[in-house]
């Protein structure tokens, strides 16, 4: 199981690879999801203001089975709304320092584990102007989406480190649930959040303070 760290074990661990969720951690794509997702969710006769909050951090997918409305097929309206989001990537941004932090890794210490699927996801990525990921896992690379912690262990297993010498960086509670479950230790990007998440992990706005370096012995630490 992951550990759960303080701010200042945070700076002081060292680290194999870096694992990123997408959404409201490398980038804010929160106005474009809502624009789409609401406008689904309002032809559903859902109540918009209620629904929105459920949709981030899991597949598509899995939200919309969730819901478990008759005669709608998941699958089919998770597509949809796919490509509605990858036709409307405007206005997505990168989360503060996130471009300079991701360059200034190793091409094959990071990665990144989306619940999004491949075509969105590199679509986001290209809008906000990040660096490509050397490494993407996305809804289609896994059988059981966030919080199940498949995806992370698989991005671990790519890359060749154990699981407990990285470092998951999360926004939201499924996916912080995944990267704790996968046997990580996590921290929470919260640029996006407004409430403050409830996390017993570790919490950062964003990556401007942070500098990675690599020791001599090959891992990976953070100075702030």
């Amino acid at each position: 199981m992951g550990v759960v760290i303080s701010v200042n074990a945070l700076l002081e661990g060292r680290y194999r690879a870096f694992l990123f969720d997408m959404d409201g951690t490398l980038l804010n794509s929160m106005a474009s999801a809502e624009r789409v997702w609401g406008a689904w969710a309002k032809r559903q006769g859902l109540d918009v203001e209620t629904f929105l909050p459920t949709i981030h951090g899991a597949r598509s997918v899995d939200t919309i089975a969730a819901l478990k409305i008759p005669g709608l097929d998941p699958a089919v309206e998770a597509h949809g709304i796919t490509q509605d989001e990858i036709k409307t990537a405007d206005g997505i941004v990168e989360i503060s320092g996130a471009h300079k932090f991701l360059s200034a890794l190793p091409a094959d210490r990071w990665a990144v584990v989306t619940s999004a699927p491949r075509a969105l996801a590199e679509a986001r990525i290209k809008a906000a102007g990040l660096p490509a990921p050397p490494l993407l896992i996305t809804a289609e690379d896994v059988s059981a989406g966030k919080p199940d912690p498949q995806g992370y262990r698989l991005a671990a297993q790519k890359l060749g480190v154990d699981i407990a010498d990285c470092l998951v960086f999360e926004d939201a509670a499924v996916g912080i649930e995944a990267g704790h479950a996968a046997g990580a230790r996590v921290v929470v990007i919260t640029e996006t959040h407004h409430p403050p998440l409830a996390s017993a992990h570790p919490q950062i706005p964003a990556y401007r303070d942070l500098i990675p370096h690599i020791g001599s012995d090959g891992y990976i630490r953070l100075a702030a």
